[in-house]
């Protein structure tokens, strides 16, 4: 007799089960569906297993993950591409605490999420039991909010704040610990009231505040060498449309943040790259030498800024955010507007009013896109380079692609050389720069968009934190295109030894490593090796037309650089490595 059928005759199957009465767990069930949750990312444990049980029995579909950092960054490229709470389910102890980088990841990147973990009883909470941890003390400095289920009637209500709360004003993580005697209490449905949300502490400000919008307005009106930065928040509050009609309504130059790539299309004539520390040229100029600084949505990383005190020197900073915490944080700030990107971008059309020519700032940014692009120099021994991966992926999806990334090289050559036409495309760690992120983001992102091509440019380093996700690719036969960048090292911290530790590799090479296509076959997962420049377009071409999941071994420079850079300590106008 099989194991299946063991299970399915065993005597605790059979048994009738109450349907006059609703414990915790089926409560949980039933206001997750009233939420329009559709798909769970989890694993189980001892703590959870009255919610499981109840999701046997009241199905969402659930994506059993590998690992728990598996499931979590799986929900963050679900809500990153949907713009939806992305729903995590672990255990209590580890299993909770094997999830805090991804809850911090959230929280830097302002993804919703909401995050359901175990805990034991409430009769033994703070008596050290078998894998009890105080997950709400750990995640209070990276979630929106938290709490811990102490009352069976509470649940309901929690869990409509707790998708409230992730998914307004500035979105982020919220975590729901639910001991597991709550789980299995029952809940008096008759004494219920569904009320509305009622958060007194917790209002957003969503509107701009009119003045505030005549204010920038005057600048903008003023301004000869305006520069606007569009960040992740134009995304999040779905303002594509508005923040395009605005930028060519009056003839802006724009800038993106590493996070804000896909709000305008590459080609756009008013577009010119991204910024920062590795940004372009004309990107980084147009900072420096700007007069108003119209930032919506981004909060002035320092991977952005540079030197602070060297910094956008002769401009006059217009701040929209909806997180008043951000405003002036970084950055003095002259016109400080609170505010949803969509909702401020609206109020600004509505206004009518006429600004400089700024035909001679457009010229010279015009001018410095055209003579400083990005560069790099094809390796007379035909060794392969990142650059010319990324390059060919790009004409291959026609830019159109989700792509997912891990945090190093990689990733900034991706941001490069990748020209994204649409937004909600791009998915990457930036504030918190997770390495294992990118894989199990691309999986997130393919359960969203079954029928999108998605494609996880990841390290062979980073690929090695999460790579047990493969078993996921097998399992539902998602389509995901894996492009390792395999140079046998962390490439992003050799770089930093070779340019500023006197090519001191102290722990950053990886000579050995494992044979990654047998790895993927030993998950029936078709794989790839390219290791000649002349044959690469070829092979990438016949693995993305392959129909199914392919992992594809890009045997690339190990010594390549990222340029142009701006080092630490400098200012933006101090870029190196500009020109050949």
């Amino acid at each position: 007799m099989s194991a299946e059928l063991e299970l399915e005759n065993h005597p605790s199957t059979k048994q009738p089960v109450e349907t006059t009465r609703k414990t915790g767990a089926e409560v949980f069930i039933e206001t997750l569906k009233e939420q329009d949750v559709d798909i769970i990312f989890g694993y189980p444990g001892g703590a959870v297993l009255p919610l499981y049980d109840a999701l046997y029995r009241n199905p969402i579909k659930h994506i059993l993950a590998r690992h728990e950092q598996g499931a979590i960054h799986a929900a963050e490229g679900y809500a990153r591409v949907t713009g939806r709470p992305g729903v995590v389910i672990a255990t209590s102890g580890p299993g909770a605490t094997n999830l805090v980088t991804g809850i911090t990841d959230a929280m830097m990147d302002s993804l919703p999420l909401v995050v359901f973990t175990g805990q034991v009883a409430t009769t033994v909470v703070g008596t050290d039991a078998f894998q009890e941890a105080d997950i709400v003390g750990i995640t209070q400095p990276i979630t929106k909010h938290n709490y811990q289920i102490k009352d069976v009637q509470d649940i309901p209500r929690i869990i409509k704040e707790a998708f409230h709360i992730a998914n307004t004003g500035r979105k982020g993580p919220v975590v729901v610990d639910f001991p597991k005697n709550i789980a299995n209490a029952l809940f008096d449905a008759a004494s219920y009231k569904d009320e509305p949300i009622n958060l007194p502490g917790y209002q957003p400000t969503i509107r701009p505040n009119f003045l505030q919008i005549k204010k920038a307005i005057e600048l903008i009106q003023k301004a000869k060498k305006p520069i606007v930065l569009a960040g992740a928040g134009i995304l999040a509050a779905n303002a594509k449309l508005e923040f395009n009609q605005f930028i060519e309504k009056y003839q802006l130059p724009v800038v993106n943040t590493l996070l804000g790539l896909g709000t305008i299309e590459n080609d756009h004539a008013l577009f010119y790259g991204m910024a920062g520390m590795h940004g372009t040229y004309a990107s980084n100029m147009g900072i420096s030498e700007a007069d108003v600084l119209i930032n919506i949505g981004s909060r002035f990383d320092d991977r952005l800024t540079g030197n602070l005190s060297k910094f956008a020197p002769s401009a006059k900073i217009i701040h929209i955010d909806i997180d008043p915490a951000e405003i002036g944080k970084n950055v003095p700030t002259d016109v400080p507007i609170v505010s949803d990107a969509k909702e401020a971008l609206q109020a600004l059309l509505k206004q009518e009013f006429e600004v400089e020519d700024h035909t001679e700032w457009v010229t010279t940014l015009n001018t410095w896109r055209e003579k400083y692009p990005y560069w790099y120099e094809v390796d007379e021994e035909g060794t392969l380079l990142p650059q010319q991966i990324l390059q060919h992926v790009n004409d291959l999806t026609k830019g159109e692609a989700i792509v997912t990334t891990d945090v190093g090289q990689h990733q900034m050559f991706a941001a490069q050389y990748f020209s994204f036409k649409k937004d909600h495309r791009w998915v990457t760690s930036g504030g918190l720069g997770t390495m294992g992120f990118g894989f199990p983001a691309a999986i997130g992102a393919q359960f969203a968009f079954p029928d999108e091509v998605v494609v996880a440019i990841v390290g062979d380093a980073g690929f090695q934190m999460t790579l047990q996700e493969l078993g996921l690719l097998q399992e539902f036969d998602l389509p995901v295109k894996i492009i390792m960048l395999n140079n046998a090292c962390l490439g992003m911290v050799r770089q930093w030894q070779q340019s500023f530790y006197n090519e001191r590799y102290s722990s950053s090479l990886m000579p050995v490593q494992p044979d990654f296509v047998k790895l993927a076959e030993a998950y029936n997962v078709k794989g790839i090796v390219i290791d000649d420049a002349k044959t690469a377009k070829q092979q990438l071409a016949e693995a993305f037309a392959y129909d199914g999941p392919v992992l594809i071994d890009c045997r690339v420079k190990q010594l390549e650089l990222v340029t142009p850079m701006v080092a630490p300590g400098a200012g933006l106008n101090e870029m190196i490595g500009v020109e050949k």
